[in-house]
């Protein structure tokens, strides 16, 4: 198994670096509360839709400039900005065009990675989001959602293959500190863009 320089696997670096920031997330989000609203779905949606809108951004520049390695992680699946604005459609909620967060530039495969890792480690738990989500009646009629879980059946398949050319990617040179930033970078950035939902809740 490939180890950075310190001698952890990328991996486990990678998930102990983001443990605060990905605590933080998951409990403003608070889409595993049994009495979650429509209303209050709708504002998290719309927050995420903005974030992913911008993160995205940066990842298709550097897959521009880094076509095989984007081709290597599978980057044209993984993109998923476009189903956070399909749910809002599906709910029929009022577009709110917040402005998209401002995000430091992915300049390289490593920190494209470590965006990646806080994109992509989102559909673990989305899967269970998406089941308990379906199971709430003040949800309405409609309240299809999926881009929480965008493969389905392949959830477990795609993380593995993202961790695949993680590890890859440091045991041929890749710089593990500096993709471990850019995940910490990400998810601290995250944390601030929604915010704004718990003072609001």
């Amino acid at each position: 198994m490939p180890r950075e320089a310190g001698g952890a696997d990328v991996l486990t670096a990678l998930r102990t670096a983001t443990a605060a920031e990905h605590e933080q997330v998951e409990s403003v989000l608070a889409l595993m509360d049994p009495r979650l609203r429509r209303d209050r779905l709708v504002a998290v949606l719309t927050r995420l839709h903005a974030f992913w809108t911008a993160a995205e951004a940066g990842l298709d520049r550097w897959a521009g400039r880094e076509p095989a390695d984007a081709a290597t992680v599978g980057w044209s699946r993984r993109r998923r900005a476009h189903l956070f604005a399909d749910d809002l459609q599906a709910l029929g909620a009022v577009r709110d065009h917040l402005p998209t967060p401002r995000l430091s530039p992915v300049e390289d495969t490593d920190q494209a990675l470590g965006r990646l890792y806080v994109l992509e480690g989102s559909t673990l738990g989305g899967t269970f989001i998406t089941r308990h989500l379906a199971t709430l009646p003040g949800l309405g009629p409609g309240a299809r959602v999926g881009a929480f879980s965008p493969y389905g059946t392949e959830t477990g398949a795609m993380w593995h293959a993202y961790r695949r050319v993680t590890r890859e990617r440091v045991a041929t040179g890749g710089d593990a500190a500096r993709l471990v930033d850019a995940a910490r970078d990400t998810f601290g950035a995250l944390a601030v863009w929604v915010a704004p939902l718990g003072a609001a809740s």
